[in-house]
């Protein structure tokens, strides 16, 4: 059995780790390159780090800091944000990122998909969805959830895994940082119909909330923010309580 992969997330504005509710409030916690090192010596399995603001703003992921990021950790890394063209995608990997992850790019022109896996290959690509339930169903954002589509989650994430990606990441805008618990029931209906992995994110408050996304879910991986960000649960004592869960995760 595959072991279950805990991947802390870092949001990054103007090279800073930020968090926020619902995508909005959002506040810094901390160095991008300081906290990165800090989860990679902890026993992260993966790392993402996401420039929130690039694709608003119109500005490519910074590649410096990726760069730094590579130079302090040696576990893979994500980066997303901003990535417009197998340009800005050669640009990251290029500078040391082990992934990129695509959201309102991919969505804007999903032959990006195809071009980024055609030449890296799929194990290369994430493809990013954030969504939002909408009288049942959920469908697709852009921008940082600031412009609603017409992309239904579903349908959306089965195309992108057609077109090459490797990895579907899946945040509910109605979860993330309430700290409530995961959208099982979805991820697990995802799971399904996917034959690539789907990376939760979005809800983690406890210790439980990761145990049913991973298991009830049918999630491959777990990604969570606040409470790594906020101490309030350690990547050790975190695998160590899944384990006896039941759940396979990396030592």
């Amino acid at each position: 059995m595959v072991a279950k992969r805990i991947i802390p997330c870092l949001d990054i504005r103007d090279g800073q780790v930020v968090k926020g509710i619902n995508f909005l409030g959002v506040k810094e916690v901390g160095d991008a390159v300081e906290m990165g090192r800090r989860y990679s010596q902890e026993g992260a399995d993966e790392l993402v780090f996401l420039d929130i603001t690039a694709t608003f703003e119109g500005r490519k992921t910074f590649a410096q800091l990726v760069e730094k990021i590579a130079l302090n950790i040696n576990i893979p890394f994500t980066v997303g944000g901003g990535i417009s063209t197998l340009e800005d995608a050669s640009r990251l990997l290029d500078a040391g990122a082990d992934k990129i992850s695509i959201n309102s790019s991919a969505i804007a022109n999903p032959q990006l998909i195809s071009d980024i896996a055609a030449k890296y290959g799929s194990q290369f690509v994430v493809v990013a969805i954030d969504a939002k339930n909408i009288d049942g169903t959920w469908m697709a954002t852009t921008h940082g959830g600031r412009n609603l589509t017409d992309r239904e989650l579903f349908t959306w994430a089965r195309e992108a895994q057609d077109r090459g990606a490797g990895e579907i990441l899946f945040t509910s805008m109605d979860h993330d940082g309430t700290k409530a618990g995961y959208a099982c029931e979805t991820y697990a209906a995802l799971s399904e119909i996917l034959s690539i992995p789907v990376i939760a994110s979005g809800g983690a408050g406890n210790v439980q909330h990761i145990v049913d996304v991973l298991s009830k879910g049918k999630a491959d991986a777990a990604l969570a923010a606040s409470i790594f960000h906020y101490g309030e649960i350690a990547i050790p004592d975190l695998k160590a309580q899944l384990a006896e869960a039941g759940i396979n995760v990396r030592k």
